[in-house]
């Protein structure tokens, strides 16, 4: 089936923290995103839900795709008052934040995640920004590597990456390099009680074969087990998939 691989990286993050992955390509904005938490050690994808805010930047288009409700109902309360708003904006003061708001929401459009599909916008910019957790600022850029017509799983695969991803709550780039500090080195005074935090958190050092294992509950295509080289379904041979 049609499939893109990906680069998902962890912008300013230093060493680098990416994945390269593999995935059928009719895909919603939700699945993608998905992809992004399962991959990393976020815990809003798959079944969690709504752990934190996120956003994909269409901007080129004018478009904003995010879990937010309130923008999507604000979005909406405009479409059916636009007369309101554009008197609210003929009276807002020139450099206001004011007027920079109304101009804001006037101009994009709000959509949901789970009603918009990849497709279009990564196959046309070839690069689409996510923001998660406004409050610790994750940035990440999702670059299309290839398209490929020989991937017959339907869910995704990790393929490479490196480095372990920051745990949920732990306070942006500057609070992740603090706690790394601390947790990889077990005669630190602070060691056993970030040990127990980075548990309640669910944080893990990088590890491709949990990772690949995750992956294959986010499943949104039918596998096409009569292309695939395997036994009983365990996998003999795979382009994709270690045997």
């Amino acid at each position: 089936m049609k499939a893109y691989i990906i680069k998902i990286e962890l912008l300013d993050s230093y060493p680098l923290i990416w994945r390269r992955v593999v995935m059928p390509a009719d895909a919603t904005f939700r699945r993608l995103h998905d992809v992004i938490q399962t991959v990393t050690n976020f815990l809003s994808g798959g079944s969690y839900g709504g752990y934190h805010l996120y956003e994909f930047d269409l901007s080129a288009e004018n478009i904003t795709v995010t879990n937010d409700e309130e923008s999507f109902e604000e979005y909406q309360y405009y479409k059916q008052n636009k007369k309101q708003y554009e008197e609210r904006l003929r009276l807002a003061p020139i450099g206001s934040f004011q007027r920079s708001s109304l101009e804001r929401l006037m101009k994009t459009v709000v959509r949901q995640p789970s009603r918009i599909k990849i497709d279009k916008y990564l196959e046309k910019y070839k690069e689409i920004r996510y923001s998660y957790d406004f409050g610790d600022g994750w940035e990440f850029l999702i670059t299309l590597e290839q398209i490929v017509d020989d991937y017959h799983f339907g869910y995704p695969t990790l393929l490479d990456g490196a480095e372990s991803a920051p745990p949920e709550d732990v306070g942006g780039l500057g609070g992740f390099e603090e706690f790394l500090k601390i947790y990889r080195d077990p005669s630190h005074p602070e060691y056993a009680e970030m040990k127990e935090w980075a548990d309640s958190q669910e944080f893990r050092e990088y590890d491709p074969d949990w990772i690949n294992n995750s992956l294959k509950y986010l499943d949104y295509k039918k596998t096409e087990w009569d292309q695939i080289n395997h036994d009983n379904y365990f996998i003999i041979e795979d382009k994709y998939r270690k045997n």
